[in-house]
């Protein structure tokens, strides 16, 4: 029964890949000085342009608190900008120039590791599992 657990398991399935993956998108960008996660963060931002920080996070499905340290990492080094909003407690995330221009550069390596990952998982399979992602997203 546990055997059967640990083979079948969304939660350890899920997240043993998603680390593997991970891994493999940060050895790469480490050459332009980003992690995946920031990656992520900055393309959510220049898809959305001025985002809201608690928004950002919701679309993310990040806490706020991890979002908010690769915020203020992500602005001392010049990528993003974060405004005050209408309510003086709400911030606007917007990305700099210097922030499109890593996206530009970064962009070939991330569509390199995207191709390997697809790949292996083959395009047919990759549609349903991404689909299947984004009904789980939505969903819970």
């Amino acid at each position: 029964m546990r055997k059967e657990i640990g083979l079948s398991c969304a939660c350890f399935n899920l997240r043993r890949a998603a680390r593997l993956v991970k891994q493999r998108f940060d050895r790469i960008f480490r050459e332009k000085g980003i992690t995946a996660n920031q990656f992520s963060i900055l393309m959510a931002v220049y898809n959305q342009k001025h985002v809201v920080l608690t928004r950002l996070a919701r679309m993310l499905g990040m806490e706020r608190t991890t979002l908010s340290r690769n915020v203020s990492l992500l602005t001392r080094m010049g990528v993003i900008a974060i405004e005050v909003g209408t309510d003086k407690r709400e911030r606007k995330i917007a990305i700099t120039k210097n922030g499109i221009t890593l996206l530009e550069k970064t962009l070939p390596l991330w569509q390199k590791v995207q191709n390997e990952v697809v790949e292996v998982i083959g395009r047919e399979r990759w549609d349903g599992l991404l689909s299947g992602l984004h009904s789980v997203a939505k969903t819970l």
